[in-house]
């Protein structure tokens, strides 16, 4: 960037971001991405050769953009106790995905590629999901006094990680069921605080059940 506006390729990535989001990576054309972003298609041919590659980098830009704003432990060290730890995974990945601000559109687009899987997912989940699940398997394992590859941990993991999701996904269920008032009501950092509660309650008694059978 020289004069404080994107450059051709920034530009380019902004338009794919918003479109991509909308449409998802079958409905959308290199010509409407092209449009957007007020290049060329040869532009876009040139810094990034395929729609398939221009969606692949679209994807690592605004999770680049997400997580800047948004680390994975959210200010949160290894030195810290587990349980802190993952207030701050949950605080992280709650407002990463709702966020109203540009971070959002990367929880947009992965609920997109989620719900369509394209060539992308296998690059999305070594480079993307399978470190966010190390670390989160990791903290729960912790805290429970179990090995991270353990099927209990899993089982914690994925209820973990699925509370919060649901509030993406299942916003237009939710609307219907209580109200589009009510669900806008619902601030990032209540749920998010809700779901720590729930969480750590949840781990704690799971714990006392294997002490005590241990016992």
């Amino acid at each position: 960037m020289t004069d404080g506006k994107p450059n051709t390729r920034q530009r380019i990535l902004e338009a794919a971001g918003e479109i991509f989001a909308e449409n998802g990576f079958r409905r959308t054309t290199i010509r409407q991405i092209s449009g957007k972003a007020a290049v060329n298609v040869a532009a876009i041919n040139y810094y990034f050769q395929s729609k398939d590659n221009l969606y692949l980098e679209t994807l690592r830009c605004w999770k680049d953009i997400a997580f800047e704003k948004y680390p994975r432990e959210l200010g949160t060290s290894g030195d810290d106790p587990p349980e802190k730890r993952l207030e701050g995974f949950i605080r992280s990945f709650v407002f990463r995905i709702l966020d109203t601000g540009i971070e959002s559109r990367f929880g947009r687009l992965m609920a997109r590629e989620f719900a369509e899987p394209t060539a992308a997912l296998d690059v999305i989940v070594e480079e993307m999901a399978r470190p966010m699940f190390h670390l989160v398997s990791s903290i729960v394992g912790r805290i429970i006094g179990k090995d991270p590859a353990n099927d209990t941990v899993l089982y914690c993991c994925a209820s973990i990680v699925g509370q919060c999701l649901y509030f993406l996904y299942a916003r237009p269920v939710l609307s219907r069921l209580i109200g589009d008032n009510r669900v806008s009501s619902m601030n990032m950092e209540d749920i998010a605080g809700h779901i720590c509660r729930f969480s750590l309650a949840a781990l704690s008694a799971i714990k006392e059940d294997r002490e005590g059978a241990s016992s």
